[in-house]
């Protein structure tokens, strides 16, 4: 075979430009025209150091300190007053910071009448004795029976009623708190059989007590937390002011008789506390929106218990 042909074979020249073809690895510059035959293989060069560049910059590096980026501090949620301890305590301190609240709420409002009424001479003497006659400290305690009475209607109804709730109702929750100890609606049962026989005048339950009873069958239906937070406070008041109220009632109406209302088998601060535990183990498992809301709901059980309790002087 005759290979001269091929051997004299020459490209054309091409005229390129001096820009670079771009290649994935590689680029053509502009080739020379001796180079473009074919017994020469075209010239490739490197489009890019880059891979090298890196390496280098790698072996740089390697002797430099390595900057470790900081990690951020875990932040805790600030506990509210008393929850280290429990739901009960949360409440409890809750209800104290709102007397605190409350009464310097009324000792301002009280300085503001005071310079109000300077100046007025005897009319302001005349409304301040009113006011000790209506609101004042000599009215807390000027009972009479058919008051205390209507008292002991509207208490049974709601010691009544929660009871009821509580041996009723399928809800987990309410089983803890069966047979405590602390319950009082058969105590007043007797009391008001008592006053029965004796010719008194045994009322229908009133508002205050009626308004209550409804509030917690709705919202025994709708939240366990919420319930027992009423629950709870209502025991806890009965007991913890109770005794203040039988006291005095039994020294102005009932000659120094005390009333099964205010009797209990047993250490009645050793069946609270039972009841306090049982609360707090519970409350460990509520959400803090439930637990808040808990709070709110002892504030209002507060505000009905005090309305049942002013039937005593109205």
């Amino acid at each position: 075979m005759d290979h001269s042909a091929l051997n004299s074979t020459v490209f054309h020249q091409t005229a390129f430009s001096h820009s670079q073809v771009p290649f994935p690895f590689f680029s053509f510059k502009t080739i020379p025209p001796q180079y473009l035959t074919l017994n020469n293989r075209p010239t490739f060069l490197p489009c890019s150091v880059s891979s090298t560049n890196n390496s280098n910059n790698n072996n740089n590096m390697a002797g430099l300190p390595v900057l470790q980026q900081k990690k951020k501090r875990k932040r805790y949620r600030k506990q509210y007053p008393g929850e280290s301890e429990g739901m009960t305590e949360e409440m409890r301190l809750r209800n104290i910071k709102g007397k605190r609240v409350t009464s310097s709420s009324d000792s301002d409002a009280e300085n503001t009448q005071t310079e109000d009424e300077e100046g007025r001479g005897d009319d302001s003497e005349t409304e301040e004795s009113n006011r000790n006659d209506g609101d004042g400290e000599a009215e807390t305690w000027s009972s009479s029976m058919e008051g205390f009475l209507k008292y002991l209607v509207d208490s049974k109804l709601v010691f009544n009623s929660i009871e009821r709730i509580i041996d009723e109702s399928d809800d987990v929750a309410y089983a803890y708190f069966r047979k405590t100890g602390l319950e009082r609606s058969a105590c007043l049962s007797k009391d008001l059989e008592w006053f029965s026989q004796r010719e008194f005048v045994v009322p229908e339950p009133s508002n205050p007590g009626v308004l209550y009873v409804t509030y917690l069958e709705e919202l025994a239906e709708k939240s366990a937390p919420l319930f027992l937070s009423h629950f709870y406070n209502i025991y806890f008041s009965h007991i913890a002011g109770g005794q203040v109220i039988a006291r005095k009632v039994s020294e102005q109406l009932l000659e120094g008789m005390e009333l099964e209302f205010y009797k209990w088998e047993g250490d009645v601060q050793e069946s609270l506390k039972g009841v306090r535990e049982k609360l707090n183990m519970l409350g460990e498992h509520w959400s803090r929106d439930d637990r808040n809301k808990c709070l709110k709901e002892a504030a209002k059980s507060f505000k009905f218990l005090g309305q049942i309790v002013r039937l005593i002087i109205l």
